[in-house]
């Protein structure tokens, strides 16, 4: 999984307890767990993914604590709750407004750096009030596509 450069991670546990605090969710380890696996992760994990990266180095770690962790994160902004994969929910850390690329050979799920910028929103468009949209791409990676 690219989960980006981990070093000096732990130095972030009061960073990601506070975080947690803020959310009303009380500092757990399976929960700074959890944020310390997103923090920085590009893979697009679903909540069984996360868990069965966690579960052999948190034995107490449960289904319900990852669900309801990524549900309050969700909630908050913190991550975006990914529908591209019709296999799974995926979750991604980056809440800032970006296109997606799901790979229909291999399943891995890309960002994918499209400009939309053209499109300001919100707006007025045919009497709809658009104030967000998504839009997700579908084909091969370019591993794939060899």
């Amino acid at each position: 999984m690219e989960r980006g450069d981990h070093k000096g991670k732990k130095k972030h546990i009061p960073v990601l307890a506070e975080k947690l605090k803020r959310f009303g969710l009380r500092a757990t380890p399976q929960r700074l767990a959890i944020l310390e696996f997103l923090e920085g992760n590009t893979s697009h994990p679903s909540a069984e993914e996360i868990f069965r990266e966690l579960k052999p180095h948190l034995p107490s770690l449960s289904m319900a604590t990852v669900y309801g962790t990524l549900e309050v994160l969700r909630k908050e902004g913190e991550v975006q709750e990914l529908t591209i994969d019709p296999e799974r929910k995926r979750f991604d850390p980056n809440p800032k407004p970006h296109n997606h690329f799901l790979c229909r050979k291999c399943g891995r799920v890309y960002d994918l750096p499209v400009d939309l910028s053209a499109l300001t929103l919100p707006a007025d468009i045919e009497g709809f009030w658009v104030e967000i949209f998504t839009v997700d791409f579908y084909g091969l990676c370019p591993a794939c596509k060899k």
